[in-house]
């Protein structure tokens, strides 16, 4: 007859190997799972630029404000030392995102101050009304095209920290560049599938909004612009910096094909080689769905 002490000791033993089995077939659960679960898609959302070998990155919301910005300085007939000089600005000040709030009363994506005489705080939360105000004040400083562009920036902005704006210079310029066509085929975005149709009209609202009137044609797969050279580029690549936020899919110009995502990798390509004209930007949004 069995002892309390040894029923005892025998209900431990069963409990531990009990234990033993059960983290045994959880174990092997977690091996099943990891083997024969599909792979993860190897994608990074973002926006690059590059640059003499290297490679500069914003993310999608960031770019479309970049886009913004260099598009103004573009309609307005600025030379790109315009855009990149507010680029730097924007990248310093806000982190080029159109935020409500900042030091004292600064607000919007150059941090302006409504009690410095920038405007309203509506006014300067709205992004065309502050990217043309900065290129109001840059426009007076003498000589800005030649100037450093932390010296230019900061006659603009007196900032209190001059010098943080020489940090930014690099990656402004390399943005700067591809976004008012100077550097072809060197911004591109990876991106997540769209989540929705896109619509041409806002393609083309986009559009004006930052280069002005267009003449574009409009059909139910995308948008067509008659341009060349650097004005082609600046609308292909301002296109592809706003593709996450107006469903585009697909960007064509001068030879060269930008498309959304890879079918077998779910991470874009870049610019590929295409039979695209070098007088036509064509900008195709996301199907509409049944």
């Amino acid at each position: 007859m069995r002892t309390p002490r040894r029923r005892a000791h025998a209900l431990l033993v069963w409990l531990l190997f009990l234990g033993v089995v059960l983290a045994l077939i959880v174990a092997g659960g977690i091996w099943v799972v990891n083997v024969f679960r599909p792979p993860e898609r190897p994608l990074t959302v973002g926006c690059t630029a590059d640059a003499g070998g290297t490679t500069y990155r914003l993310a999608p919301d960031q770019a479309a404000n970049a886009a913004l910005i260099t598009a103004l300085s573009v309609q307005r007939g600025l030379p790109a030392r315009a855009a990149s000089i507010g680029l730097a600005v924007a990248l310093q000040e806000s982190k080029l995102r159109n935020i409500q709030h900042g030091d004292l009363d600064s607000v919007g994506l150059f941090q302006q101050r409504p009690s410095q005489g920038w405007g309203t705080i509506n006014q300067l939360l709205d992004p065309v009304y502050a990217t043309n105000a900065f290129f109001d004040e840059l426009e007076t400083v003498p000589g800005y095209e030649t100037l450093p562009i932390t010296d230019a920036a900061q006659i603009v902005q007196r900032s209190a920290y001059p010098q943080a704006y020489a940090q930014r210079e690099d990656q402004a310029k390399a943005f700067a560049s591809a976004l008012t066509g100077l550097s072809p085929a060197t911004l591109s975005c990876t991106l997540e599938a769209p989540p929705a149709a896109g619509n041409p009209s806002a393609v083309v609202a986009g559009l004006e909004e930052g280069f002005g009137p267009i003449t574009a044609s409009v059909d139910a797969t995308g948008v067509t612009l008659t341009a060349t050279g650097s004005a082609g580029w600046s609308y292909a690549q301002w296109a592809v910096a706003n593709a996450a936020n107006l469903n585009i899919t697909e960007v064509a110009f001068d030879g060269f094909r930008w498309t959304r995502t890879d079918n077998d990798q779910g991470h874009n390509r870049g610019w590929q080689a295409s039979s695209a004209p070098a007088d036509t930007v064509r900008i195709t949004v996301n199907a509409l769905r049944p």
